[in-house]
């Protein structure tokens, strides 16, 4: 099995509104994201997908919530969690790669700090 990740960040604002704590409070965070691409096969080149077509898509989707209030965006229907962001950027990332590639997409981390962190990933 081969693997790789790439990497991207962004910078955002957001609050948790079931939760009881400073989280309730609007807050924000340098998130950092990663995305990991596994599979069995390598192309012509030697490669599972090539870093930069993985990073490219990424980064866009970072680009879009990079400086938003994430509450503001329906999908995570006024609670943005670390987890739902995890599964949000998977599936944005996954639509945006060649579609030879997007079965290697398996999972998305979701770091709200250097030491906590979400995963969204998909079952083989």
């Amino acid at each position: 099995m081969y693997e790789i990740r790439t990497e991207a960040d962004f910078a955002a604002a957001h609050y948790l509104s079931n939760y009881h704590g400073k989280c309730e409070r609007l807050h924000g965070h340098n998130y950092a994201v990663y995305a990991h691409a596994r599979g069995t096969e390598l192309d012509g080149g030697g490669m599972l997908i090539d870093f930069g077509v993985l990073k490219r898509a990424l980064k866009e989707v970072c680009a879009q919530l990079d400086h938003t209030n994430l509450n503001d965006m329906d999908v995570f229907d006024s609670n943005p969690s670390a987890e739902r962001i995890a599964q949000y950027i998977f599936f944005q990332v996954r639509r945006k790669l060649p579609a030879a590639c997007q079965g290697l997409l398996y999972a998305v981390d979701v770091f709200e700090t250097p030491t906590s962190r979400a995963r969204y990933s998909i079952e083989e």
